[in-house]
């Protein structure tokens, strides 16, 4: 797999990085370069044939999504990343809807773009943020949870994969707790969309959050999935051209799901390299990916483990394996690695809340994608001998 990705293909890297961004397969590449040599124009704009056409592949982009993740393309709405899916919902519907003595319920795996907008919001309307707790294998506490959540409880935000210890959440098993006691939930599904099936419909989330980049788009093309129900009931996140029907003196009105959520000139480029992303994944099969990771999971948790002096954190499920090495910085490890070629991830993973509960100020970690083999893992190996050599 590695040939379909120039970088990988160029250099003799072994990048084990993906859950902060994928590489970029050619034919994504491609597709954004074809785009603007040959298509390059507004979208709901111009009534000439380039405008068109840059519509119609604006608008495909909403459909091919809208298939990966089973849900109605006007559920499907195109942010920059992760993180303004989720300020999107904390503003729209949070803002609207969470007021004093009211709380929101999130889990101490969370990224910082899951748990600062809810903090922040609860801080503003003093509401209550609660915080579920994990257990001595990183596995969320779901007895606690169904404590935390009641009849005061406004949404849950809760990842299905955590991004720095590699936890895989039962949030089907969440959301059914919530909707017993009529909760909205918004699901982090950054790490989970590029590694595993995920059904909007089968999950009955309310709001799912995902980003183009760490599933081989571009950066700066994001994802937010809402149930019309919502969206139709929500106020816009941002204000100006292409999400208003109309505009007098007194009044406006909102343009029809999802341009009401879509403001401004949209990331076109970025939504077909996405659409190109999305075929590339299908091409090789989702579930394919999925078996792929976890097999490398459990080989490089039996290497690593055979390695004195490193210890796993948690107990990973998906392709993100967190690590220490005894006496030695995270920073340490990572930089030595890099002189070998080795691309990982060192620091708190934008996760300091449960980096304080696991007593640690950083940790190493590793991340797959389908562009990664056993070699890597053997690789990595040879490295960490090399920095305890140096460093130990």
């Amino acid at each position: 797999m590695k040939k379909d990705f120039p970088l990988l293909a160029q250099n003799k890297i072994v990048f084990l990085d993906s859950a902060s961004t994928s590489q970029k397969p050619a034919s994504v590449i491609a597709a954004e370069k074809e785009f603007y040599e040959t298509q390059n124009a507004n979208v709901h704009r111009g009534i000439y044939k380039l405008s068109a056409e840059a519509t119609r592949l604006y608008e495909l982009a909403h459909k091919k999504v809208a298939q990966f993740v089973n849900c109605s393309p006007e559920e499907v709405i195109f942010t920059r990343n992760t993180t303004e899916s989720i300020n999107l919902v904390m503003y729209s519907y949070g803002r609207q809807h969470i007021k004093e003595k009211d709380n929101v319920v999130v889990s101490i795996l969370e990224h910082h773009s899951n748990f600062v907008p809810w903090q922040q919001l609860c801080a503003h309307r003093k509401a209550e943020l609660r915080v579920i707790d994990i257990d001595s294998k990183g596995n969320i506490d779901m007895k606690q949870a169904e404590k935390l959540i009641d009849g005061n409880t406004k949404i849950v935000a809760i990842t299905q994969v955590s991004n720095a210890i590699g936890t895989v959440v039962d949030v089907k098993r969440l959301i059914k707790i919530a909707h017993k006691k009529n909760v909205l939930v918004i699901v982090d599904a950054a790490q989970s969309v590029p590694h595993m099936p995920v059904n909007f419909k089968e999950l009955d989330a309310d709001f799912l959050a995902f980003s183009g980049h760490k599933m081989f788009g571009p950066m700066g093309i994001g994802v937010l999935v809402g149930k019309k129900q919502h969206l139709v009931k929500m106020q816009p996140f941002l204000y100006g051209g292409g999400m208003i029907s109309s505009v007098n003196r007194e009044k406006t009105e909102w343009n029809e799901l999802p341009w009401k959520f879509e403001a401004g000139t949209p990331n076109v480029a970025g939504a077909i390299g996405l659409t190109a992303a999305i075929e590339y994944i299908e091409k090789i099969g989702i579930k394919n990916i999925q078996r792929h990771e976890e097999k490398l999971t459990k080989y490089a948790v039996k290497s690593l483990k055979k390695i004195a002096g490193v210890k796993i954190i948690g107990n990973p499920e998906s392709g993100i394996i967190s690590f220490i090495i005894d006496r030695i910085h995270p920073h340490d490890i990572a930089s030595i690695l890099d002189q070998q070629n080795i691309c990982i991830r060192a620091g708190h993973h934008c996760c300091q809340p449960l980096m304080k509960r696991l007593k640690l100020s950083a940790t190493a970690r590793i991340s797959f994608h389908i562009y990664n083999t056993k070699e890597d893992i053997d690789r990595l190996c040879t490295g960490i001998f090399k920095v305890q050599e140096v460093l130990a």
